[in-house]
C-alpha cells in the first residue's frame, strides 16, 4: 500500500515510524512532515488543511490510505471531502466525518452527546457575547475554581482555570466580548471543577467494533509540580499506574461503550480514533473532553507499546473489521519527555540547531517541532522533540529518557524534569 500522513508533529513522526515497520506499507508520505519523518518517508510540502492539493497528491502518487493526524482536517471535513468525490472516494480515510468531528470541535456539541447518552462528566451552561451577564451569575454559583472553556478549537489553550471570581468574570469577558481566542471562544463553556487525577483512554473504532488501546497520563503545565500556562504538553507515561483493572472496567461500561453506541444511536459516522481525556474522581471515571485523533505527547507512549501491525488495523477499521483484529500489547511501560523552546509556550525563537541525536541509543527521539535546514536539524515550533523510552516499570523508562536528553542540546532547550512525579 501507498500511505499518506497528514501533520507535522511529533504524533506524524511516531504515526511514520509504526507505520513504516509494516509489510503492507510500500511507500509512505507525510505532509507537511518534519526533520524526523524525512528520514523514514518523504516529505511533502502541503498544507493539512489543503484539500485539493492533497487530492492532487493522492491522484499522483496513487495514495491507498490517508491517516489524519492532527484535529483542523477531521474538524473541516476531510472524511467527507474524500467520500463525496467519485475519484478520492476508494481511499481509506482514518478520522471520523465532520459531523463526528464537532466532538472536538465544539465543546457544547460534546457536552450535550455526552447529556443525551448519560455519560458521566462535570456539571456544565454555555455562554455567548450576548447573554455574558448570565455567565457571571452561574460563576458565582460555583464553588472555585473555575473552568471556562474556549468552545472551539485553540490548539490546547482555550481552557482557564481561575482561583478568584473576579478574575473568572474578566476572562470570560475577555473570551466573549474581546474574542481573546478568536472565533473559537465566540462561545465559551463554563463547567464545575472536578478534583482528581487526569489520564486519557484511546479507543479505535471502526463504526461498528471498538478496541481500546493503553492508557496514558500526560502532563500540560510548562512549569514543574504542574504550574504554569498550559502546553500542548510536556511528556506522557504509559500504562497509568493507579488504572486498576476495575476502574479499566468502569471506563470501559460506563463511557466506552455509551460512547461507542451513542455515536451510532446520532448517526455520527465514525472510523478513526476517539481519545477520551478522564478524571479520576474518588474510584470514578468522568469525561472532561473528547478529541477525535491521538493525542500528542501521548502517541509517542501509545504506539511504541503496540505490537499488531498498525496498517492491519487500519484496513480493518476501513473495512469494518475491526472485531477479527487482535491488539497486542507490550507489557513494559512507556515514557516521553518533550524538549521545548526557551519562552515556549509564549513567544520563543526558531532555527536553533539541535545536536547530539545521532547519539542517542537507549531512546527513540520523536521529533515534533523540527525541521532539516542547510543539513542541520534545526527548531521549527515550540515542542521541538519527544524522548521515548521503555522499561519494566515507568521509573525505570523515564530515567532512561533523562539520561539520553542528557546528550541533546539545543540554544534554550528547556524540559520538564518532574514527568511522573505524581504517581
Amino acid at each position: 500500500m501507498t500511505i499518506l500522513i497528514l501533520g507535522s508533529g511529533g504524533r506524524e513522526h511516531t504515526f511514520a515510524w509504526k507505520i513504516a515497520q509494516s509489510p503492507l506499507c510500500k511507500s509512505l508520505y507525510v505532509a507537511p512532515g518534519n526533520s524526523g519523518t524525512a528520514q523514514i518517508a518523504t516529505n511533502v510540502n502541503i498544507g493539512v488543511t489543503d484539500f485539493e492539493a492533497i487530492k492532487s497528491l493522492v491522484m499522483e502518487k496513487s495514495i491507498d490510505m490517508v491517516v489524519v493526524g492532527p484535529e483542523d482536517p477531521l474538524v473541516q471535513g476531510i472524511q467527507d471531502f474524500f467520500k463525496n468525490d467519485n475519484e478520492l472516494k476508494h481511499v481509506a480515510v482514518i478520522g471520523p466525518e465532520k459531523a463526528a468531528a464537532e466532538l472536538e470541535g465544539s465543546k457544547e456539541f460534546a457536552k450535550e452527546f455526552m447529556q443525551r447518552h448519560n455519560i458521566p462528566t462535570a456539571a456544565y451552561q454555555s455562554f455567548n457575547a450576548s447573554n455574558v451577564e448570565e455567565g457571571y451569575a452561574f460563576l458565582e454559583t460555583l464553588n472555585p475554581p473555575y473552568v471556562l472553556k474556549a468552545d472551539g478549537l485553540a490548539a490546547g489553550k482555550g481552557v482557564l482555570i481561575l482561583e478568584d471570581l473576579e478574575d473568572a468574570k474578566t476572562e470570560l469577558k475577555h473570551m466573549l466580548v474581546d474574542a481573546k481566542f478568536g472565533a473559537a471562544s465566540s462561545k465559551v463553556v463554563i463547567e464545575e471543577f472536578l478534583d482528581g487525577i487526569e489520564l486519557s483512554c484511546f479507543v479505535l473504532t471502526d463504526g461498528k467494533n471498538y478496541k481500546i488501546l493503553p492508557t496514558a497520563k500526560d502532563y500540560k503545565r510548562i512549569g514543574e509540580g504542574d504550574t504554569g500556562l498550559n502546553t500542548g504538553g510536556m511528556g506522557a507515561v504509559s500504562p497509568v499506574p493507579f488504572a486498576t483493572p476495575e476502574f479499566l472496567n468502569k471506563i470501559e461500561e460506563h463511557i466506552v461503550k455509551p460512547t461507542i453506541l451513542g455515536l451510532q444511536k446520532d448517526n455520527l459516522p465514525y472510523k478513526g480514533f476517539v481519545f477520551i481525556g478522564l478524571i479520576k474522581v474518588g474510584d470514578d471515571p468522568k469525561v472532561i473532553e473528547y478529541n477525535v485523533r491521538m493525542g500528542d505527547p501521548e502517541t509517542e507512549v501509545v504506539l511504541p507499546r503496540l505490537k499488531t501491525d498498525l496498517v492491519e488495523i487500519f484496513q480493518a477499521i476501513s473495512n469494518q473489521t475491526l472485531n477479527k483484529v487482535d491488539i497486542d500489547i507490550d507489557e513494559r511501560a512507556a515514557t516521553t519527555v518533550m524538549l521545548v523552546s526557551g519562552g515556549y509556550p509564549e513567544a520563543y525563537e526558531k532555527g536553533k540547531v539541535i545536536t547530539g541525536v545521532e547519539n542517542i541509543e537507549d531512546s527513540i527521539p520523536f521529533h515534533a517541532g523540527a525541521k532539516i535546514d542547510n543539513g542541520s536539524i534545526v527548531t521549527s515550533g515550540g515542542r521541538v522533540m519527544a524522548i521515548t523510552s521503555y522499561g519494566t516499570t515507568y521509573k525505570e523508562a523515564i530515567k532512561k529518557s533523562y539520561q539520553s536528553i542528557e546528550k541533546l542540546h539545543f540554544d534554550k532547550m528547556y524540559y520538564r524534569k518532574d514527568i511522573g512525579f505524581d504517581l
